[in-house]
């Protein structure tokens, strides 16, 4: 199993989610969150005064999947994200060691 963590711009969310459904996975975790890349955030101006905004609002969409589907949930992830854009984001895949349903018991991808 491999936990998939996006970092995306906040409006592409209903479409990356909507995609990543449509395959068949059972359950999504969606996150609000704050944070920078290359950019280094952006200035704006507010009653005359410039100020820097270091954070720039981003949506992380956490799943959990079985390693076979990693490489079409990754495909799809890419493709509905995608801007063109700085600050587009980032895709992480990691190890996930053990899944237990606490409801059930159920235990790896039983529980997923």
């Amino acid at each position: 199993m491999k936990l998939i963590k996006a970092i995306i711009k906040p409006f592409k969310l209903d479409e990356v989610k909507d995609a990543i459904l449509q395959l068949g996975i059972g359950g999504i975790t969606i996150t609000e969150v704050k944070g920078f890349g290359r950019q280094k955030g952006h200035k704006e101006i507010y009653r005359g005064a410039e100020y820097v905004v270091d954070f720039l609002p981003k949506t992380k969409i956490e799943v959990v999947v079985p390693t076979d589907m990693v490489p079409r949930i990754l495909e799809v992830i890419k493709e509905k994200a995608y801007t063109g854009s700085i600050g587009d984001g980032k895709i992480f895949v990691l190890p996930v060691e053990k899944a237990i349903r606490i409801r059930t018991g159920e235990e790896d991808t039983d529980a997923i």
